[in-house]
């Protein structure tokens, strides 16, 4: 029986792709690598904001990939599985970096009173269509510990579920809400101060 999330030939011939390198096909490897490359780069970038540290966690994902794809159970999208390495490389990355130049969000102290946030009615859709607001955005998006920033990312960017983000990162679906709660409240309130000053 075919995983439910198989939709079209596309997911087919990745099943097939998937079962060859399963049994040790380096072609067919090289050819899920080739697929998922800009994906994983992209996603990378957007949690670890910086070049070289985007091009690092690939490498490190691409790698637990050519290692563990026997272990892929084909439960879920291959997709999902990488977005895990991924957000699994990036936090690792981030401890052994002994800068943090990110704001915890576990204080309740971090967050702002949430009746002197202004409703934030621009989405991120939006906010890409004005240069200053995006970079604006970017650098808040920064601040955000790592962990808020892949569950933000994933759902906020990536336009992933709930369900799909809490499978990644390994929470419970209201640790997840948790965590975007307050990701999106830090991001509103500094969002709210650029426009004061």
């Amino acid at each position: 029986m075919k995983p439910l999330w198989i939709k079209n030939i596309k997911q087919i011939e990745e099943i097939e792709l998937i079962e060859l390198a399963r049994g040790g096909d380096r072609k067919a490897l090289a050819e899920l690598v080739k697929m998922y490359e800009q994906t994983v780069y992209n996603f990378s970038y957007k949690i670890c904001r910086h070049k070289d540290r985007a091009e690092h966690t690939m490498q490190e994902t691409f790698l637990s990939m050519v290692k563990n794809i026997h272990q892929f159970s084909g439960e879920s999208k291959l997709s999902t599985w990488l977005y895990r390495v991924v957000a699994n490389h990036c936090l690792m990355l981030a401890r052994s970096e002994n800068k943090y130049g990110f704001t915890s969000l576990d204080d309740e102290e971090a967050l702002i009173d949430e009746k002197n946030i202004a409703d934030w009615k621009v989405t991120p859709d939006k906010v890409t269509e004005n240069n200053e607001l995006k970079n604006m955005l970017d650098e808040a998006i920064q601040k955000l510990a790592p962990e808020y920033r892949i569950v933000f990312t994933l759902r906020d960017v990536e336009g992933l579920s709930t369900e799909e983000t809490a499978k990644i990162v390994e929470l419970s679906v209201p640790a997840v809400k948790s965590r975007l709660h307050r990701a999106r409240a830090f991001l509103r309130n500094e969002l709210n101060e650029r426009f004061k000053s």
